[in-house]
C-alpha cells in the first residue's frame, strides 16, 4: 500500500515530487497481431504519448483471439490479459481503458458517432476514437491527490527487478478509496507479425528484406 510509505515527514523524500499536479493517463490498449484495425489504434496511442511524453504511459494487451500464436515466437499473451479484457467489459478490438474508469456514453464501445452498442456505467473499454478526447479533456485536467515517483535497476545476470517507489499526499483521500501500487514491466522493440498494418499504421513496419516484420511496442510482459 502506497499509504504505509507516506507515514514520513516530507524531509524523507528523496525523488518524488511534493508540488501538486494533474493525473497522468494510462492508456491500456487491447490488441493482437491478426486484429486488422489495431495498428491504427497503436498509432493513435503513440501520438497521444509523443503530444504528452511525461504524462501519457501505454501498455499494450495482447490477448483474445486475434492474439492466437501464428508461428514460434509470436506468443505476445500474458497470464493476466484475459482477466484485463473481462474487467474492461469490451466488445471489440481495439480497445482501450484509460486509467480503468468508466466515462458517460463511451461503452460498452460506443463509437463517437454514437452508434455504438450503449452506455455502461461500469464498462472501461473504449473505442480508439475516444482515447485522445478523455485523455486530453478529462484526465490530463484533473488534480491528483498523490504523487508517485519511481526508480528501477534489473540485474541481468540474477534477473531480478528491483523498485524504489515513493509517494507524498498532496490532498485528502476520497472517502471509501485505497491506494495499491502495481508494477507493470513492458517491452518494446519487439518484431512480429501483424494484420492491417501497412494500411493503418506502415511507419510500424520494420524496412528490410524481411517486411512486413512488425515493431512491435509498449507490450505487457509481466
Amino acid at each position: 500500500f502506497l499509504l504505509l510509505i507516506c507515514h514520513t515527514s516530507a524531509h524523507s523524500q528523496t525523488f518524488v515530487s511534493t508540488v501538486p499536479e494533474n493525473k497522468n493517463v494510462i492508456l491500456e490498449e487491447f490488441t493482437g497481431i491478426s486484429c486488422t484495425f489495431c495498428p491504427d489504434g497503436h498509432k493513435i496511442g503513440q501520438q497521444l504519448h509523443d503530444n504528452y511524453p511525461n504524462d501519457v504511459f501505454l501498455i499494450n494487451i495482447h490477448t483474445g483471439s486475434y492474439a492466437t500464436p501464428q508461428g514460434p515466437g509470436t506468443d505476445f499473451r500474458t497470464s493476466f490479459g484475459a482477466a484485463l479484457w473481462s474487467q474492461s467489459n469490451g466488445s471489440g478490438y481495439p480497445a482501450g481503458t484509460i486509467n480503468r474508469r468508466p466515462f458517460p456514453n463511451t461503452g460498452p464501445q460506443s463509437n463517437p458517432s454514437g452508434t455504438g452498442q450503449g452506455d455502461c456505467s461500469t464498462c472501461t473499454a473504449m473505442s480508439r476514437g475516444y482515447w485522445s478526447g478523455i485523455a486530453q479533456n478529462n484526465i490530463l485536467t484533473e488534480s491528483s491527490y498523490i504523487n508517485v515517483a519511481a526508480q528501477a535497476t534489473v540485474d541481468v545476470t540474477t534477473r531480478v527487478l528491483t523498485v524504489i517507489v515513493e509517494a507524498f499526499y498532496t490532498g485528502a483521500v476520497p472517502q471509501g478509496v485505497t491506494n495499491n501500487i502495481n508494477v507493470a514491466l513492458l517491452q518494446n522493440n519487439i518484431p512480429g507479425p501483424q494484420t492491417g498494418a501497412a494500411n493503418y499504421n506502415p511507419s510500424g513496419i520494420i524496412p528490410g528484406p524481411w517486411s512486413p516484420t512488425y515493431n512491435h511496442q509498449h507490450m505487457l510482459r509481466h
